[in-house]
């Protein structure tokens, strides 16, 4: 029998139930894939990050409860608040290498955790057959894309009154859509949906900043920027743009901290 250290983290707030949910699982050296994998299946949240020290970093992969993903900001966060608060790491900045991404550092300064991701520019593009049905018939004002399609609205209002049809989104050529607006009470708002990737609605998702941080910088004429995620759970960011890399700063709070059995 194998025993496999498991921490749950809320990331991006300072109050639990609330942010996004990650499962941090530290490693000794790596699992089999499927393995990996049915342990993401097994928590069934958004993500379960694993990770296997090297040399002075932390390699670093990331699986929602169907697939491995190439990029999660709330997962990262969370890796990093496990390792400084419960796991003794003592210095001010932690590298992770991964797969796809390259290598991201998350800095602490207090209780604020600050992600160096890379910025991902959307483009315009055709709107697929469907989206704007999928998403209640809304017309957004533009729809882009990078990675995830991004759509742009008239007013919070709207973003938050979305009710997408899960099953016709699951059928778009993207893992997530990103729906956003400017912010009545910061300088903007959005939600995440990535059904096609075993999560309905994302309750707080650092990679789709890496979209919205370089549009609303543009779109406001300011690099610094405040930001909520309106899901249910809400998510706050502080974000910054540098260039060709973004910087998002979050807080996070530890659920619960147990043992795999496998």
């Amino acid at each position: 029998m194998t025993t496999i250290p498991i921490y749950q983290a809320d990331a991006f707030t300072n109050k639990l139930f609330r942010g996004n949910p990650a499962a941090i699982c530290p490693l000794q050296e790596w699992l089999p894939d499927e393995t990996m994998q049915q342990i993401a299946a097994e928590n069934n949240l958004a993500e379960t990050a694993f990770l296997v020290k090297k040399d002075d970093a932390f390699e670093l992969r990331w699986f929602t409860p169907v697939k491995e993903v190439d990029l999660c900001g709330h997962a990262t966060l969370a890796s990093a608040h496990i390792l400084f608060t419960e796991l003794g790491y003592e210095a001010t900045s932690i590298d992770f290498v991964t797969r796809k991404a390259g290598t991201l550092t998350v800095s602490r300064k207090a209780d604020l955790y600050t992600l160096d991701f890379p910025s991902r520019v959307p483009e315009q593009c055709m709107i697929p057959e469907g989206l704007i049905e999928a998403l209640g018939g809304v017309q957004p004002k533009e729809v882009l894309r990078s990675r995830d399609y991004l759509m742009v609205y008239d007013s919070e209002e709207i973003v938050r009154a979305l009710e997408p049809d899960f099953n016709a989104l699951s059928q778009i050529d993207t893992l997530g859509i990103i729906v956003t607006a400017k912010g009545e009470q910061s300088d903007f708002v959005s939600r995440f949906f990535a059904p096609a990737a075993g999560i309905p609605e994302d309750p707080v998702t650092g990679s789709a900043h890496c979209t919205l941080i370089p549009y609303w910088a543009e779109k406001l004429q300011k690099n610094a920027l405040h930001a909520y995620q309106v899901s249910s759970r809400l998510g706050e960011l502080w974000c910054e743009l540098q260039g060709e890399r973004v910087l998002m700063s979050g807080k996070a709070v530890t659920y619960l901290k147990g043992q795999i059995y496998i």
